[in-house]
């Protein structure tokens, strides 16, 4: 999912109560001039042409299964009905989204996770639920790689083996560091690489994003466990000193002034 899965989602489902709401069936949209559509379009920001026009030629295009009155007239208020349901649930949304906003802004260990890259708004919360207060809590970063579902779970039988992810874990916990390794992708320097050098390897795109939420684990785990926030600089440099082949042919970027 993307990292701004749910702004955009809702942002999306707004468009389309709108949408809906304003033309309720095929008829009346079909009857709706070009540049009244195109206004629309314009006015909930979608303003790529191409978009635009293939949008115009799906309404032109569009047959209607039947013309019956009694059945697009059911049919019509059935649809705004769902369309005011729907706009309940994105303000409940609002709601909650502003509210989880407030709670983690106020706690201690808010600024660790908000500096990560690619946290943002939706995630920086999620990760502050995922490591909580408790420092105590995991004896080390393997035991959250492992509860949270990241590290894969190898099986053995006689000179078979069998790698697969593990199958009881907290599902949206591991979603979580999914969703945000993913977003790290083009804002850390070593996370680009790292990623792209899984890709080459054969890897899908959700395996190499796994292997790295595996990697961001154990940092985030030492900068959760010390109270440091991450610094891309610092890290490069752990990585250089150590030889690391992941940055073998790569221009570093330059260190932070």
């Amino acid at each position: 999912m993307h990292p701004r899965a749910t702004n955009k989602s809702t942002q999306t489902l707004g468009r389309f109560c709108d949408f809906i709401a304003r033309w309720p069936t095929l008829s009346a949209v079909k009857h709706a001039h070009r540049k009244t559509l195109e206004a629309f379009f314009h006015s909930h920001n979608c303003r790529r042409p191409r978009l635009i026009e293939t949008r115009l030629e799906s309404i032109r295009c569009t047959i209607s299964l039947t013309d019956d009155p009694g059945i697009v007239s059911s049919c019509r208020l059935h649809a705004l009905t769902l369309v005011a349901q729907l706009r309940t649930v994105l303000n409940v949304i609002d709601v909650f989204d502003k509210e989880i906003a407030t709670v983690a802004h106020a706690q201690p260990d808010f600024a660790l996770f908000d500096s990560l890259p690619g946290a943002g708004a939706h995630l920086t919360p999620r990760l502050l639920a995922a490591f909580g207060e408790q420092r105590d809590r995991f004896q080390n970063a393997a035991e959250l790689q492992k509860y949270s579902g990241i590290a894969p779970v190898t099986q053995r039988s006689g000179k078979k083996c069998w790698v697969h992810w593990r199958w009881q874990c907290p599902k949206f916990l591991r979603q979580t560091f999914v969703e945000w390794a993913g977003q790290t992708i083009n804002k850390s320097f070593w996370a680009g690489a790292f990623y792209r050098q899984q890709r080459a390897k054969g890897s899908s795109y959700q395996a190499a994003v796994r292997a790295l939420a595996f990697k961001w684990i154990r940092i985030l785990y030492r900068c959760w466990q010390t109270g440091t926030r991450y610094d891309e600089s610092v890290y490069l440099s752990a990585l250089r000193k150590r030889g690391s082949p992941l940055l073998a042919n790569l221009t570093l970027p330059p260190p932070k002034a």
